[in-house]
């Protein structure tokens, strides 16, 4: 096997077990609304707000007194 062969390998092999680590979540807002979000949000507790990366790559922060439920997908 040649070192350009096992180096795809190993990245191919690495990128599936990143890719196995991260679990949508769908943030339900008071109002109704839902955020899509590409991991599971952080609570800041000093400050009452979740944060989270959403879909299109935007970093997001949320009051906790907006947000119903957390939910992964």
């Amino acid at each position: 096997m040649t070192h350009r062969t096992l180096a795809t390998l190993m990245l191919a092999a690495g990128l599936a077990t990143l890719a196995g680590c991260a679990s949508p979540t769908v943030i339900t807002l008071n109002d109704g609304r839902e955020i899509q979000a590409v991991d599971s949000p952080k609570y800041d507790e000093k400050s009452g707000f979740y944060e989270f990366e959403q879909l299109d790559g935007k970093e997001t922060r949320i009051n906790k007194d907006q947000v119903r439920t957390v939910k992964e997908l």
